[in-house]
């Protein structure tokens, strides 16, 4: 059973499938895992082990991952009866009262959720260090960030508390923290996965939920267990001709993958990422691939960046609305971070007609990609222009304008442009610089293109195995010592 924190949930499953594992042994073991971790990393904010004991009686027949423990992050997925803050103080008391369908399906298909994973406030910032809980620790260097903002979950995968947890993504929140933490991370197609019942989309489709892995079999059997519309869903991704996991070791063909060294607006990149971008490019060219230097250029234009303020200051704007229609109540002075209150009081001045120029603009760019990507089969880029920063470097203080610049050269390469296009995308973590700190490739496709992305990736993972490498703070090590 010491060897559980090595195997990703595809494995454990077949334990328990084989009978020489049951589902309460694995969850016990997950549960030690996180008690022994977590009071160095951080990772989880709220515990869920007497829910998760209880729910191993109550797994459906023949579920294909029965038992398999599983971390929820604390944002956007709710589970009835327990605490729900989305990392902000202004909830700190809430209890949800209902469950989210992506938790109905997780259920039916065998996961026991242990707990919830730690998330900056309301997810807004790619870091993990909200006020309320404190910051999240990456376990390759507990002094540096995992990037947000699913970095609680990103932790919690790396250090092998799970196999797998709970992200969502509406500007890069499951791929930063995957590039930091050294996992793959998916951002499925627009409408892939449920938002409901609450929920038929959020932010024009730009928010979708899902996991990191350790593995891209993990990943491509999860989004098979969770995948499809939900009765009332306005819309639907396109369905896939055959299950996920049959593109796992599949034939990705010879592909025409066009590369970008220079993110928008002139920013500096890091040369770790340069460096790891061209082994990326030459890994390709060696596996068969056609590797192009060229970029789309709606997505380096000035109206696309300026479209983004109006689009995210709304978001901001809703997602308080919200609470306060949910609550009865406005957030007092102390329970909202200052940069988060900045963002309210801005997107309260977002017309609605100042929203819909907004999105006309991200639609025209979402058409000039996708004829890009008609041409060539997906975008590689670099995932962040920096490899993970001090914990605090990522914070920003409205009246330091060297640490707002800080945080947007970390993320100078646009992740947030398949929230915008709706296409799927990938972080793959092929490298590891000298101070042995992971550094993503970034891959965008189309939408629809999750079955692309799950051959390239499997052959990539066959290429330069990642799943073996273990952080200094990892579960193992704790057994070990």
């Amino acid at each position: 059973m010491d060897d559980l924190a090595t195997l990703d949930a595809t494995a454990q499953a077949d334990l328990v499938r084989r009978r020489e594992a049951t589902p309460r042994e694995l969850v016990e073991a997950a549960i030690a895992r996180i008690e022994a971790l977590n009071p160095e990393l951080n990772a989880v904010v709220t515990t869920m082990y007497d829910e998760a004991l209880a729910a191993l009686d109550r797994i459906p027949d023949g579920a294909p991952f029965a038992g398999v423990p599983f971390l929820v992050k604390d944002l956007g997925v709710e589970y009835a009866g327990v605490r729900f803050t989305e990392g902000s103080r202004f909830l700190r008391n809430n209890v949800s009262g209902y469950d989210s369908e992506l938790v109905v399906r997780l259920r039916n298909a065998g996961f026991v959720i242990v707990g919830k994973t730690n998330t900056p406030e309301f997810g807004m910032y790619p870091h993990c260090e909200p006020a309320l809980f404190g910051p999240t620790r990456n376990p390759w260097d507990v002094s540096r960030t995992t990037a947000g903002s699913s970095g609680g979950s990103a932790a919690a995968v790396a250090a092998g508390m799970v196999p797998m947890a709970h992200g969502n993504d509406l500007g890069g929140s499951i791929r930063y923290p995957a590039s930091c933490c050294g996992l793959f991370g998916l951002k499925p197609s627009r409408a892939r996965n449920p938002l409901g019942p609450r929920y038929g989309d959020i932010m024009n489709g730009g928010a979708v939920d899902h996991a990191l892995t350790r593995t891209v079999r993990d990943s491509a059997a999860l989004l098979d267990a969770t995948s499809g519309p939900d009765v009332g869903d306005p819309y639907w991704a396109p369905p896939p001709a055959r299950p996920f996991m049959h593109e796992v070791g599949a034939d990705p063909g010879r592909l025409r993958i066009a590369f970008s060294k220079e993110p928008p607006g002139d920013h500096p990149v890091h040369p770790d990422c340069l460096d790891a971008l061209d082994r990326t490019c030459t890994l390709l060219a060696e596996l068969g691939h056609d590797v192009v230097e060229i970029r789309p250029e709606a997505a380096y234009s000035e109206a696309f960046g300026t479209a983004l303020g109006p689009y995210m200051s709304a978001a901001v704007a809703w997602i308080l609305g919200y609470w306060i229609r949910e609550l009865g109540r406005a957030p007092e002075a102390d329970e909202l971070e200052p940069v988060t209150r900045t963002y309210w009081e801005f997107g309260q001045t977002v017309s609605a007609a100042d929203y819909l120029l907004a999105v006309e603009e991200l639609q025209r760019v979402s058409r000039s990609v996708a004829r890009f990507l008609g041409d060539h089969d997906l975008w590689l880029t670099p995932t962040l222009a920096h490899p993970p920063h001090p914990i605090g470097a990522l914070v920003p203080d409205l009246d330091d304008p060297a640490t707002v610049e800080r945080l947007n050269q970390f993320v100078a390469f646009p992740g947030v442009l398949a929230n915008v296009t709706g296409g799927a995308a990938m972080s793959v973590p092929l490298h590891w610089n000298a101070d042995g700190l992971p550094i993503g490739s970034h891959f965008l496709g189309a939408l629809g293109d999750e079955p692309k992305l799950f051959r390239l990736a499997a052959q990539l993972e066959a290429a330069r195995p990642w799943a073996g490498r273990r952080p200094p703070v990892h579960a193992v090590t704790v057994t070990e010592a």
